[in-house]
Parts: C-alpha cells; structure tokens; sequence
C-alpha cells in the first residue's frame, strides 16, 4: 500500500487534534507521546519531526483553541452597533461561556499546570495565549480610544496590562476548583466571583470606564462553571 504523504500542516494538525482528544479525556499528566503517537498511527521519528516534546504540543493546542476562539469573535470588530465597551463585554461573555462548557478538561488542565513542576510549562502556555490574544485586544482598545468610549492612549501597552491582570484571576479559578472538589462549592463560588468582580472593576479603573460598564462575570457563572 502507497504511503499517504501529507502537508505538514495537516499533520500538525492531526498531532494536535489527538492530543486534544487524550488530553482532555485522560488528563496531560496521564497522557504520553506514546499514546499520542498510536492515537495518530505515526512514528516517533515523524512525531518529533513536528514537535519537540509533549510540553510543545500542549502550547500548540492552547494557542490554537485561543485562534478558533478569536476568529468566532471576529465579527464583534466589524459589528457597527458595539462600541469598544460592548465589544469587551462580548468578548468576556464568550469565555464565561467557554468555560462553563469546558468546564471538566478545564479542571484537569488546571490541576496540572499549576503544580510547583510545571511552573514554567504554565508560563509557557501563557505566552502563547497572550500572542494570540494581545492583537485583537489591542485593536478594540485602538478603536475606542478613537471613538472616545475608553481612554487607552497606548493601546497594546494596555491591552497587555489586562492580560496580566487576568492570571489573579486564573489562579483564584484553580484554588476555587480545588476548594469545590473538596465539598465546599458555596464558599469557592463566592470568592471566585468576587475576584472577577474586583478584576472587572480594575478593567474599568484602568480604562476610565463608569463603575458597572463592563460586567466580566454574571449571577449563577461561578457556581455553574464549579460545578460542571
């Protein structure tokens, strides 16, 4: 039988798509290049051809989700009836619904990153969200400083300052998690809204934006996303 000979972006793609699959179903830590490598039915060799390790081919799949979910975010940009405000809340609305409905691969992700020996994974992982991000964040920042509904004189310099902001709130989400899994999801529920509260507040303070103009979190979201 002839070899099937692919373009290496659809080999990428289909290392990414099973790690996807493993990942999320066994968890990173319990999944291994060899499982991912049978899961494709490729060799080794053509395995490390694409990626250099497991650690690059969960980047991979992070900065790819981040993509999938911008260009489904795309037309906010283009939408003549938001403001830059409108569009923040649009795009902050999108990931409450993202996590909520991936709120189980989430908790496994979670719980490994943010052990003490993939700290650097993590800040890895980070980055190649940030990249993927810091444009289209930027660009709605640059259009309403234009527009005047916000103030963001350095648009990427800002839009990069929110980005920061938002690790607090990732790693109150993963202690939340973990507090929730030991039985106390009231309690986890309450701070972990009250922390996007308070990073929905310092988007607005950042922004010289009303008190209440951008709602980052939503009544039952915490809960939901715990409890999922």
């Amino acid at each position: 039988m002839a070899r099937i000979i692919k373009s290496p972006d659809i080999r990428t793609n289909e290392l990414i798509d099973c790690a996807q699959r493993l990942f999320f179903e066994h968890g990173y830590e319990n999944t291994t290049v060899n499982d991912v490598i049978r899961e494709a039915g490729l060799s080794k060799g053509a395995f490390y051809h694409y990626f250099a390790s497991k650690e690059a081919l969960l980047e991979a799949l992070a900065a790819r989700m981040a993509r999938q979910s911008l260009t489904e975010m795309q037309p906010l940009l283009e939408d003549p009836s938001l403001d830059a405000v409108g569009r923040l809340n649009a795009l902050f609305a999108n990931s409450r619904r993202m996590k909520v409905d991936m709120a189980p691969q989430l908790k496994n992700t979670f719980n490994a990153l943010f052990k003490p020996e993939n700290i650097v994974l993590y800040h890895r992982i980070d980055e190649a969200l940030t990249d993927v991000t810091l444009p289209f964040m930027t660009e709605i920042l640059r259009r309403g400083q234009e527009d005047g509904s916000l103030d963001a004189p350095d648009p990427e310099a800002m839009a990069l300052m929110l980005l920061n902001l938002r690790l607090g709130v990732v790693k109150v989400m993963h202690r939340a998690l973990q507090q929730a899994e030991a039985g106390d999801v009231e309690s986890a529920a309450a701070m972990l809204d009250a922390w996007m509260q308070s990073y929905g507040l310092a988007v607005e303070r950042i922004l010289k934006l009303p008190e209440g103009s951008i709602q980052v979190t939503e009544p039952g979201f915490a809960r939901a996303f715990l409890a999922a």
